[in-house]
Order: structure tokens, then sequence, then C-alpha cells
């Protein structure tokens, strides 16, 4: 009974993750079958800011070692609700167990988490070791000593994470005064009061949801757009340590799967609003093709991004004509994903990979 605690923290984390897989199933095949092996070169880079941090002065040091920690963390913050779940956070919150119990059981759950990355770490670390580059050879203890030090930090911020989001609710002192019941009056913010019915709409049944509870598509696409518009910005920047390529082909992957992984979600929506908006006064099948288009905004803003930075200025070694293909090819599987609704699972699949891998061909011949 001493370890039942964390036995249960273990397998309930174990079945949040295989939940997890399952959820990014169609995900999964894009970016394995499309990148797969870009992913055996990324893999090589996982532990080059703690490596290259022993040679930069210290405040550039810190920011790399800070930025690698934040990273490595990153799949416990995301998967925290998913880790712990509400529900049973307020079942243990009555059971007798110590700060002691439960930050050992938050401790393991974190390394369960972040043991993996430690194994990407050491075969990262091995290859440049075997590279043995010039910039490595005077600084390599220092080095592996950064790279141990943003390997623990990563684990110990994620124990911190989970310990945050299990802590107890402190009991608060009841009111001294409670108003009497009165009478209900709905009451309309002015901010959204301005806004059109049908946009309104969306807003409630679209945009809020998916910020509420445990869902995380809100989450999931902010960090999608975000990924795309650095992927974009390091892409047109180019800087001699990663080949452009690489870059163009994390932007290929980014925007496909922000748009891609919206549309999924707002037809789960949409599914699931049917039934119960199907005697509203309400034209919905106009509201659901609202939300089907708003899906192409943060794509659409991507591609503004990229056509600002290379249509909007004069050209510094890169193609206009290659930016302008590249646009076009993009908006239009973009569009396609979105009306194309039909398609079944496999060719949605094979839409999405055929239009990475030729976005990749095409943005290869930007810098050339």
């Amino acid at each position: 009974m001493k370890n039942s605690y964390l036995h249960f923290r273990l397998r309930l984390a174990r079945h949040a993750l295989l939940q997890f897989v399952s959820s990014l199933k169609s995900s999964l095949e894009y970016i394995l079958l499309g990148f797969g092996p870009v992913l055996f070169g990324l893999l090589a880079v996982i532990a080059l800011p703690g490596l290259f941090a022993a040679t930069r002065p210290w405040p550039e040091a810190l920011g790399l070692v800070a930025g690698q920690v934040l990273l490595g963390s990153a799949p416990v913050w995301l998967l925290r609700k998913r880790l712990l779940p509400a529900a049973v956070l307020q079942w243990s919150y009555p059971l007798p167990i110590g700060a002691r119990r439960m930050w050992g059981a938050d401790a393991a759950v974190a390394a369960m988490i972040v043991g993996p990355l430690s194994g990407a770490y050491a075969i990262s670390t091995a290859i440049w070791l075997y590279q043995w580059p010039d910039w490595l050879r005077p600084v390599a203890p220092q080095a592996l000593l950064l790279t141990l030090a943003s390997l623990l930090l990563s684990w110990l911020l994620s124990t911190w994470t989970l310990a945050h989001r299990n802590r107890r609710p402190a009991a608060g002192k009841p009111p001294r005064a409670r108003r009497a019941p009165s009478a209900y009056a709905p009451r309309t913010n002015a901010a959204t009061a301005a806004l059109p019915t049908y946009a309104y709409y969306w807003q409630q049944l679209f945009w809020l949801p998916f910020w509420r509870a445990d869902n995380v598509v809100g989450i999931q696409q902010t960090l999608l757009l975000a990924g795309a518009l650095l992927s974009i910005g390091v892409w047109l920047w180019h800087p001699a340590i990663v080949p452009p390529a690489l870059w163009g082909a994390c932007a290929a992957l980014m925007s496909m799967l922000l748009t891609d992984r919206g549309d999924k979600a707002v037809a789960e929506q949409i599914a699931l609003l049917r039934p119960v908006a199907a005697n509203w006064p309400l034209h919905t099948e106009r509201l659901y093709r609202l939300a089907m288009l708003f899906t192409l905004l943060p794509a659409l803003s991507v591609l503004a991004c990229f056509a600002a930075l290379t249509l909007g200025r004069p050209a510094d070694g890169y193609s206009h004509t290659v930016a302008v293909v590249w646009l076009v090819f993009s908006a239009l599987v973009h569009v396609a994903i979105v009306a194309l609704r039909r398609l079944s699972v496999r060719g949605r699949v094979g839409l999405v990979i055929g239009a990475i891998l030729i976005l990749t061909a095409i943005g290869s011949e930007l810098w050339n």
C-alpha cells in the first residue's frame, strides 16, 4: 500500500500517453512518412544548443541552455491536463497523501516523460563526439556538463509543473454576508455585443470551447502557428549552421498541420453541435461554413508573413519566382484541405503528405 499512489500515477501517465499518441495517429503518419529521414538529422541537432553554449559568452550560453530547458520540459507542460485530469485531482484531495509522496510521484512521472529525451540527448551527443568538430574540442568537458545540466533542469521544471497542478487548493474564509438571491438578468459583454450575429456565435461555439477545461486545441493551434512563423523567419534568415531547406520543410509541415488539425477540430465540434442546434432559430449551416472558412485564417497569416518577407522587399540571394510558386501552391492546398471534406482518412493523409513533399521540393530551390 505504501507505493500504491505512485503505481496509480504511473499507470495514469501511461494511459494518458497512449491516449495522446492515439489522438495524434494521423499527424504522426504525416511526420514519419514525409519526414522520416529528416527526423534522424534533427536527432543529431537536439543536443547542439547545450554543446554549442560552451563556446559562447555567458549571456548567450544562458539563453541557449534556458531555451533547451524550456523545450525539454514542454511535453510535460502540454500533457499536464492528461497526466493529471481534473477529476483525478478532485478525487485525490481528501486522500491522506503526504507532500513527500506527491512530490515523488510527480518526479517519477516527469522522469517517465523526460526519460526518452535523455536517450535522444545521449545519441545526439555521441554523434557530435564522433564527428569531433574543431569548435567542440577545447570545450568538450564544459559542453557535456551544460548538456547534463539542461537535461536535469528540464526534469526539475517538469516535476514542478506537475506539482504546481497537483497542489491542494487553499481553504478560503466564507464571506461575512451573502447577497440575497434575486431574479436573473442576462448581461451582454459590450465587446461581444458589437460583433455580427454569426461572428458572435462562432466565438461562443467554436473559439471559446477550444480553450476551456481540458481542451488543448487552442494551445495546439497556437504552438503550430508559432512554429510555422518561426520556421518561416529562420528559413529566410538562413543561418549557416542548418541548411535552409530543412527550415523550409519545417515551415511546410507546420503550416499543413495547422490547417489539417484545425479543420479536424472544427469538424468534431460541428458533429457535437448538430443534434443540439437543430432546433435553434439560427441558420446553423451558414455558421458551420463560417467556422470552416475561419480555419484558413492561421495559415493565411503564415502565407502573408512569407509574402511580406519575400515579395515585399528586393531579392537578396533568393528567387522571387520560387517564392510565388510556393505561395500559390500552398494556398491551393490549404483551400483543398478545407473544401475536400469527403476524402477518406487515407486520401487526406496522402493529400497532406504529398503537399508537404512538393512544398519542400519547391522551397529547396528558394536560395539556389
